[in-house]
């Protein structure tokens, strides 16, 4: 497990990631924001963090990622901590001003991403999984895959021309792919997007 450390303006962060693919699409979204960060590990077997803190009084829901405050605060799920580190330098442009309709079209993909790509793997990760279960969660995949395709094929981002937090949280999830078995040879623009043109258009931008 990692844990990326920022500090906007003078405010010490912490967000604690599961996975190296996950930490590598937060960093990633991280760094658009101009904030410094550092790289920590937890250790997932003991859920201590490497100074020895006990993740679950951190978090009392177990899981992550997590956004620990200077105060003490925390702030939970991934959607809200992208659209936290977004907003905290607002000219990155990696989130639509607040209020605005683009804004809530971001919290769409969000959502989107979170309930119907996201957790469509999870089954396919656990060895447990009853084979028919990853079957019909693979057939779920694929419907929700075909969508986001069908969004790609006339512009290189889920909202258009800029890229925002929402393509970084899908180029993770997406990349889960090959270690699940999962086919991605059906989505060719899905395909492009995870091979280099994000990233390539990412690196024009700034």
């Amino acid at each position: 497990m990692h844990c990326v450390s920022l500090n906007p303006k003078g405010v010490d962060l912490e967000t604690i990631l599961r996975a190296r693919s996950l930490f590598t699409g937060f960093s990633h979204r991280t760094a658009r924001t101009g904030l410094p960060f550092e790289i920590d590990r937890l250790n997932a077997a003991t859920t201590t963090t490497s100074n020895g803190e006990d993740f679950v009084k951190i978090n009392p829901k177990g899981y992550v990622p997590t956004l620990e405050m200077n105060d003490g605060s925390i702030l939970t799920e991934g959607s809200a901590i992208l659209q936290y580190i977004a907003d905290q330098n607002p000219d990155s442009g990696l989130a639509p001003k607040a209020g605005t309709m683009g804004r809530y079209r971001l919290q769409e993909w969000l959502n989107y991403i979170a309930t119907e790509i996201h957790k469509s793997y999870s089954p396919l990760f656990n060895k447990a999984t009853p084979e028919e279960v990853k079957i019909n969660a693979q057939n779920l995949l694929t419907k929700r895959l075909a969508f986001v395709e069908n969004q790609l094929v006339n512009k290189p981002f889920l909202m258009g021309s800029g890229f925002t937090v929402a393509d970084a949280y899908l180029f993770v999830v997406l990349n889960w792919s090959g270690r699940v078995g999962f086919d991605l040879n059906p989505f060719p623009k899905i395909k492009e997007f995870i091979s280099g043109f994000l990233l390539v258009r990412l690196c024009k931008q700034q």
